[in-house]
C-alpha cells in the first residue's frame, strides 16, 4: 500500500516514501572507515531524527563499515527499517565482485547480523545476480533463511524483469534496487512491473550527475519555477513517477541530506513531470 508519503514494504513494514542511502557515510569509494567517525555517527542520528524511517545499506560497503557505524549510532532501532544486502564482495578498495554461492550468502547474512546486533533483519536484498551461479540457488539460500527467521523479507537488485519473475517463483520478493534516475531510465520496466505487483522500487545513484547532465536544462528550468533546487526536482520526478518508488539519496553532508529530505514535500505538476 501506497501514499503520498508513506510506502508498505511486505505488507507491514510502512516506511517513509525518502529513504537513506549509507554507502557514503563510510571511506572514499564506498571502502574503508569514515575520514570522521563521530561526523558520520552524529549524520545517521540526524537523519533518523528528521523523520527518515528506511536505511539501505550492504554488507560490502566499507566492507563491513556501514553496518556498524549504523549499529553504533541507531541501535536499538526504533522507528526505523534498516535494510541491507549481500552477494557481492569487496577484495579490494577498485574491486565489485559478485559472489551468489549459498555458503557465502549464508555467512554474509550471518555476519550483517551480528554487525548490526539483530536477530532478524528486516529486509535483505541479494544485491546482484552472480552470474556463475544459478539464481534459482542464490535466491532459493535467501528463502531458506527467511524460512529459519533470519530475514523477514526478501528483496533483489540489479535485476530485469525477466530475473524478477524467476526470482518470484522461487520466494516471495518485495522489492528491486535498480540503477534509476531521471537521466537514466533503463529500468522503466521494472519499476512499472513493481508498481503492478506492489513491490518497492529503490533507485540507488537517484542523483547521478553525470546522468542528469542530459536533462539539465529543463531542470533547471522546472526548479526555477519551482524555486526549489535541481536535486529537489529530480527526487520530486522520482516520487511522482510510480507509487511504490522509494529513493534512497546518500550523502556525508547533513546539509545536503536536508536538502534532499526537503524534496519530499515538492509537488511537481503533470505538465512539469511531462516536460522532464
Amino acid at each position: 500500500m501506497a501514499t503520498e508519503t508513506t510506502l508498505t514494504i511486505g505488507g507491514d513494514l510502512t516506511v517513509n516514501r525518502m529513504g537513506f542511502g549509507a554507502l557514503r557515510i563510510i571511506g572514499s569509494g564506498g571502502f574503508g572507515e569514515p575520514a570522521d567517525r563521530a561526523a558520520s555517527l552524529a549524520l545517521l542520528r540526524h537523519v533518523v531524527a528528521s523523520g527518515v524511517s528506511f536505511i539501505d545499506t550492504a554488507d560490502s560497503y566499507g566492507p563491513g563499515t556501514s553496518e556498524e557505524l549504523i549499529a553504533e549510532a541507531l541501535h536499538p532501532y526504533r522507528g526505523v527499517t534498516i535494510a541491507t544486502k549481500g552477494g557481492l564482495t569487496r577484495p579490494h578498495r577498485n574491486s565489485w565482485q559478485p559472489n551468489g554461492r549459498p555458503d557465502h550468502l549464508r555467512r554474509a547474512c550471518e555476519a550483517s547480523l551480528k554487525r548490526l546486533r539483530v536477530e532478524r533483519i528486516d529486509l535483505y536484498q541479494l544485491h546482484t545476480i552472480d552470474p556463475d551461479v544459478p539464481l534459482e540457488d542464490s535466491v532459493g539460500t535467501l528463502a531458506a533463511l527467511q524460512r529459519e527467521g533470519k530475514i523477514r523479507h526478501i528483496g533483489v537488485s540489479n535485476f530485469d524483469t525477466r530475473q524478477l519473475a524467476r526470482a518470484q517463483k522461487i520466494a516471495r520478493i518485495v522489492s528491486v534496487q535498480n540503477l534509476y534516475n531521471l537521466g537514466d531510465r533503463s529500468s522503466d520496466a521494472v519499476v512499472d512491473a513493481c508498481a503492478r505487483d506492489g513491490l518497492a522500487f529503490l533507485p540507488w545513484f537517484p542523483l547521478n550527475a553525470g546522468s542528469l547532465a542530459k536533462p539539465a536544462k529543463k531542470l533547471r528550468e522546472a526548479a526555477e519555477r519551482l524555486k526549489a533546487s535541481p536535486s529537489q526536482v529530480a527526487l520530486a520526478w522520482l516520487l511522482k513517477r510510480s507509487p511504490t518508488m522509494l529513493p534512497i539519496p546518500g550523502t556525508s553532508s547533513p546539509a545536503h541530506f536536508d536538502e534532499n529530505w526537503a524534496a519530499r514535500n515538492l509537488r511537481l505538476s503533470d505538465a512539469d513531470f511531462a516536460a522532464l
